[in-house]
């Protein structure tokens, strides 16, 4: 299968490893004041920093996500890059479901869960308004992408 098919070229993961911690210093040395984004429209997606207890250590650990609104849910996807294992906030999200998200306007308290069936289709299908390629990055992987919702709590 062509790039093109796959989604297209995708940088080497010590690029992305570099970009992700670039975001997390500018966000911390900025004092939260860059590095996160409100959805503009449809078409774009906002940024949020998560954080969720380890799940080995119950550390609180930190990362930045592409998001958007649904209600008061927030929905971002368990991608890692679009490699093959499960990025580890997911992991432990899935250990410790009850969370802290900081968006641009502040911060919640959030309950996170995987989206499924009809709904997941739905959120999906919200995500490829978003990103008309989502559908050949998703397919560099062997499972599903999971779809998350951060509910309030």
């Amino acid at each position: 299968m062509g790039s093109s098919e796959r989604g297209g070229w995708v940088p080497p993961r010590w690029v992305k490893l570099g970009a992700w911690k670039l975001h997390r210093r500018i966000y911390t040395m900025s004092g939260g004041r860059l590095g996160l984004s409100l959805p503009r429209d449809r078409q774009h997606y906002g940024t949020l920093r998560l954080t969720v207890p380890g799940r080995r250590t119950g550390e609180p650990r930190s990362v930045i996500l592409g998001y958007y609104e649904d209600g008061p849910n927030l929905v971002t996807m368990a991608m890692n890059g679009w490699e093959e294992p499960e990025p580890a906030w997911w992991l432990n999200l899935q250990a410790h479901p009850d969370a802290e998200v900081v968006v641009a306007d502040g911060t919640r308290s959030v309950r996170g869960r995987a989206a499924e069936g009809e709904e997941r289709e739905r959120l999906w299908a919200r995500w490829q308004e978003i990103d008309k390629h989502l559908d050949a990055w998703a397919a560099r992987r062997s499972k599903p992408t999971q779809v998350v919702v951060l509910e309030p709590r």
